[in-house]
């Protein structure tokens, strides 16, 4: 088997894109001012800081963690669907449906 460990510029690239259209995609559930929207709010500027703090450090060559950190940053967005705050509209590629 041919396993590919290596962090690459492609590899983060692809997670960005990917991040990118998770976050386009999902859309909140809960009307703005409800507790739930509260709590989404939190969940994805935590997953568009990660997006940030991912494109930083792929600009700086510290390709390790960009690859970390937009990881981080999908696993937000994620949460916030599989918690049933944002509608995945039933992508099971770009979420892990509830």
């Amino acid at each position: 088997m041919d396993i590919d460990d290596r962090v690459t510029l492609e590899k983060i690239s692809h997670y960005l894109d990917l991040t990118k259209r998770a976050r386009a995609k999902a859309t909140p559930i809960h009307e703005e001012g409800t507790e739930q929207a509260k709590q989404l709010a939190v969940m994805m500027r935590m997953a568009d800081d990660y997006s940030s703090d991912a494109r930083h450090f792929m600009e700086k060559g510290d390709y390790v963690r960009a690859f970390g950190a937009i990881n981080y940053a999908h696993a937000w967005i994620d949460a916030g669907v599989k918690l049933r705050l944002l509608d995945g509209h039933g992508d099971d590629v770009l979420f892990t449906l509830p």
